[in-house]
């Protein structure tokens, strides 16, 4: 909640907001495609019971997996990156 000794600022806030945001969505997409990667053959051929089955539960398994594992890379990155001194400028120097 406190960055350098003092209460973060408005726009601290708002970025943290806007990653969490990100963080949620892109794990959300990337948990569905691999989903439908998975188990989209089996829900949309007529497969054998038992492959069909484990289809399924494979992709039910990996999903929440490689939502947890998106969302915590994300977050992790951010915190890491820290927020640059002059927005917009690429030169530290400028």
């Amino acid at each position: 909640m406190y960055a350098y000794g003092g209460r973060r600022t408005k726009a601290q806030q708002d970025a943290a907001t806007v990653e969490i945001g990100y963080a949620l969505v892109s794990a959300l997409f990337a948990a569905g495609v691999l989903f439908g990667a998975v188990a989209g053959p089996a829900l949309l051929f007529d497969l054998p019971r038992l492959l069909s089955l484990v289809l399924l539960r494979l992709g039910t398994a990996v999903a929440p997996v490689v939502f947890t594992a998106r969302v915590i890379s994300v977050l992790v990155r951010f915190r890491k990156a820290g927020q640059p001194s002059h927005p917009g400028r690429t030169n530290p120097d400028s």
